[in-house]
């Protein structure tokens, strides 16, 4: 994937758009401005497949700035949604930042596409899963960032991105088919574009306990100092002989050998 993404970025790059995130969050900003006029601006914009069957093909882009949650003039919800759309721009920005404006780009035009599909397939889908899986993203590249939950308590993002898959999961078994189209549309554009990172995060722990599964095996078979017998003459280091252990390929794995054999061996 980073390959293609490489001679893609060199073919087409120049058609990437900077501060792509910023462009969704002031729409979804809009629309939520704008739906206090028209409380039915959403319902307008949203990715009703049967809609754009019908000619509403902006559709098709629209549903990318509905806002998470419907007007309201409650303190308390505003400043809940002020938050999510700064934490939005705030993780599409630093990806962005990350990667370069072409892979973000294409991270996002390939979830969107992705969630165009599932709707045609199982119905209406909504913009929610996409951001999620935008979530996953930082999760991985910046685990070790932290945020204040509540405002209080510092968690690292990993263990955010793990609880938010944990809650794809569950959505998945018990969403109606619509939202499990989007959902798997959400996961399959992150796998997408993580896909080798966590193959190879795999292969990397297999190495790390095969390596410690061989020191250990090495460390129980070498011989106990104090009780080392020469494996050529049969020399005692209980009786004053002067026994090394060596590792070397002839020996095969720890092996002692009195200090006159293992100078020639």
């Amino acid at each position: 994937m980073d390959r293609l993404l490489a001679r893609l970025e060199r073919r087409i790059g120049r058609y990437a758009i900077p501060n792509l995130i910023l462009y969704v969050v002031g729409g979804m900003v809009l629309v939520w401005v704008m739906s206090f006029a028209r409380p039915d601006v959403a319902s307008r914009l949203d990715l009703d497949m049967f809609a754009v069957r019908h000619g509403q093909v902006w559709r098709l882009v629209t549903f990318l700035f509905i806002p998470p949650s419907p007007p309201t003039t409650d303190p308390i919800d505003m400043l809940l949604l002020g938050v999510t759309l700064y934490f939005t721009w705030w993780i599409g920005s630093s990806l962005e930042q990350h990667w370069g404006s072409f892979r973000f780009n294409a991270f996002y035009l390939v979830g969107m596409l992705g969630t165009i599909v599932a709707a045609l397939i199982a119905g209406g889908a909504s913009n929610t899963w996409l951001d999620v899986s935008l979530f996953l993203a930082f999760a991985t590249v910046f685990p070790d960032v932290s945020i204040l939950l509540f405002f209080i308590l510092p968690v690292r993002v990993k263990w955010l991105g793990w609880l938010a898959g944990a809650f794809l999961l569950y959505k998945l078994g018990v969403g109606d088919w619509a939202e499990r189209g989007a959902i798997v549309a959400a996961l399959g554009n992150y796998f997408l574009f993580f896909g080798e990172h966590w193959l190879g995060a795999a292969k990397q722990r297999n190495v790390v306990i095969r390596q410690k599964a061989r020191r250990e095996e090495l460390r129980s078979s070498a011989p106990v100092f104090g009780q080392r017998v020469c494996a050529i003459c049969g020399a005692r280091e209980a009786d004053g002989a002067d026994i090394r252990v060596c590792s070397c390929e002839k020996c095969g794995g720890p092996r002692a050998l009195c200090l006159e054999h293992a100078r020639n061996h």
